[in-house]
């Protein structure tokens, strides 16, 4: 599934910052019986849903006229939000000092969830700050998303 995220962000990228927006990310899953392709886009000024209209207006045809996915699928278009998954080397490097939560595969001194300061990165480690420096195996992350303190 990888290869169609892949082959997606590179078909809409430019077409999607042509229209002045950012392509934050693509996201192909299997959720049921159903598949979902979605686009999130950004722009500094925020995403409503007539940002997302637009965007998708454009696509849609590049995308029925490449054919990349063979099943029936629905296309959703929307805004990152104001917790987002962060799934690229980019969104890490841009909330290096941004408060985030991982979720774990297997507990690590008793706990699957951590949260805490993004300090550091690299292909094996996340090094957060939560009173203490604490290195994780990137293996055993399920999920890295930012906090939105409310």
């Amino acid at each position: 599934m990888a290869n169609i995220e892949e082959k997606v962000e590179n078909l809409v990228s430019k077409p999607i910052n042509d229209l002045g927006y950012e392509l934050y990310d693509v996201e192909y899953v299997k959720e049921g019986k159903d598949y979902f392709l979605r686009i999130y886009i950004d722009s500094k000024k925020g995403i409503d849903l007539n940002d997302c209209e637009k965007v998708s207006n454009v696509i849609t045809e590049l995308l029925d006229k490449e054919d990349y996915i063979k099943e029936q699928y629905f296309l959703e278009v929307s805004s990152p939000g104001v917790e987002r998954v962060l799934r690229k080397e980019k969104h890490l490097q841009d909330n290096i000092g941004a408060e985030i939560e991982l979720k774990l595969f297997k507990q690590i001194n008793g706990q699957k969830q951590y949260k805490g300061l993004l300090k550091d990165f690299d292909n094996d480690y996340i090094t957060i700050l939560n009173n203490q420096e604490i290195k994780i195996d990137r293996k055993n992350i399920s999920q890295i998303k930012t906090v939105y303190n409310w």
